[in-house]
């Protein structure tokens, strides 16, 4: 997997990768109206509106298309992290979270991170040392878990 920055040119193949996923793997855990608003949050638009306000996207790409994605929120908050289905178990999630973690690290950040986890996805990040900081919370139908991973402490 070929990992390099994002440009906004990229848009539109994040939002149909992340897009679809959602689809089949998160969005049935929500209400109606929690999955419209995860899915609209990741329509190409609100792609490009998070890198104008200075979301860190970085995607992995499989022989020229991208098969993975990792944004990171002010150099501290994981905000997308995802892999093509036919990409899973791969070990390409990790190549990503590594990539984006090391960039935070440059930018600053002093090994805190944070990330709201979806239901099926608190496995991977407990195996990368993130613990979950509540429970399971729902809000407007949205159900997630908020984790962190502290290095060095």
């Amino acid at each position: 997997m070929k990992i390099r920055l994002a440009i906004t040119e990229d848009a539109a193949e994040i939002s149909n990768l992340i897009s679809c996923l959602s689809k089949k793997f998160i969005a049935g855990d929500f209400s109606d109206n929690g999955a419209l608003k995860l899915l609209s949050s990741m329509q190409s638009e609100s792609i490009l509106e998070y890198m104008r306000d200075g979301y860190r996207y970085h995607v992995g790409e499989l022989d020229g298309l991208i098969a993975g994605v990792v944004a990171t929120k002010n150099n501290s908050h994981l905000y997308h992290l995802f892999v093509s289905e036919s990409e899973q178990g791969n070990g390409y999630s990790s190549l990503l979270w590594e990539v984006a973690k090391n960039a935070c690290i440059a930018a600053g950040n002093k090994g805190e991170f944070t990330v709201n986890s979806s239901l099926n996805a608190q496995e991977v990040y407990k195996c990368w040392g993130f613990k979950p900081t509540q429970g399971r919370r729902e809000s407007n139908g949205v159900i997630d878990v908020p984790m962190k991973l502290s290095i060095g402490s």
